[in-house]
């Protein structure tokens, strides 16, 4: 009985050290991971939030109430929107834009560019927090849209595309 007890504390003593955010990645740069795959990620994030959001619209409108499923509904929208600003942090304004010499004019609007809309992308992450407006879906959107396209080069687009294909 004793053995028992010993092994299930040492279960989970050892299951809190492996819970720690095993979806986090490290800032080595082991090029494990790929930026389409992050744009594909945040692209899923929009649409699970998307979904939470008109779930949350519909139950609301019925006359009696779900509050388990709005809570529900409304903590995925909130989780996904998190997963959207941990990925803009984490790994595109930590790990892969790096600042650039002021001197280089065309490299520094390139790069204050991309800043400027992944701080629209975690903006708005945050409002689909706030609310349930679908605006905020549409702008997320257009916004990654246009940070994929000035993420990757021409030549890198062309690689993307053949490999998608």
């Amino acid at each position: 009985m004793r053995n028992n007890i010993i092994v299930v504390f040492q279960v989970l003593i050892l299951s809190l050290f492996i819970s720690q955010k095993l979806y986090a990645h490290c800032q080595i740069p082991c090029g494990i991971y790929t930026d389409e795959m992050r744009f594909e990620m945040i692209k899923e994030d929009i649409t699970t939030i998307e979904k939470s959001m008109n779930e949350i619209i519909k139950l609301s409108k019925e006359g009696e109430k779900n509050y388990n499923q709005l809570v529900r509904w409304i903590t995925n929208k909130d989780e996904h929107a998190s997963k959207i600003q941990d990925v803009v942090n984490a790994y595109f304004l930590t790990q892969r834009i790096s600042p650039v010499n002021k001197a280089d004019q065309e490299a520094y609007t390139a790069y204050t560019y991309k800043l400027s809309l992944l701080h629209q992308l975690l903006f708005y992450a945050m409002k689909t927090k706030q609310t349930t407006d679908l605006e905020h879906i549409t702008k997320l959107r257009s916004l990654l849209s246009e940070f994929h396209d000035a993420y990757f080069g021409p030549e890198e687009k062309k690689h993307l595309e053949d490999h998608h294909n």
